[in-house]
């Protein structure tokens, strides 16, 4: 099972490379919900942008878990969750090695939106 199918329940999109690059679709403002604060012809946030362009609140969490699904050397770890503080990642649970730990922290810093990866609540070993 995948880190979006584990953590979301959703299936990899149509276009993984188009989502993870959280590039917004040309009416995704218009989908945002009221509180959101984002009126159509706005552009939404980075963190904001779903797998398919729409606005979603865990956008950036969900692009992040796609990235590990398509990292071959991360899409086996099951033992990790990751959500999102606005434009910080943030990891829980635990990991293998500190290496795991390291390749997981660099993917999810390139993901669109990301300003930083909070690892305190994930256990080495």
């Amino acid at each position: 099972m995948g880190w979006l199918q584990r953590l979301f329940g959703m299936e990899k999109p149509q276009n993984p490379e188009q989502a993870v690059s959280g590039q917004p679709a040309p009416d995704a403002a218009a989908s945002a919900p009221p509180e959101a604060q984002v009126s159509p012809g706005d552009t939404i946030p980075p963190e904001r942008v779903g797998l398919n362009g729409e606005y979603d609140q865990s956008g950036l969490a969900k692009r992040v878990a796609l990235a590990f699904d398509q990292d071959s050397q991360l899409d086996d770890i099951n033992t990790l969750w990751v959500a999102q503080l606005g434009t910080t990642v943030v990891l829980k649970g635990s990991v293998p090695s500190q290496d795991v730990l390291d390749k997981m922290v660099s993917v999810a810093n390139n993901v669109n939106g990301t300003t930083a990866v909070d690892t305190n609540q994930v256990q080495v070993g």
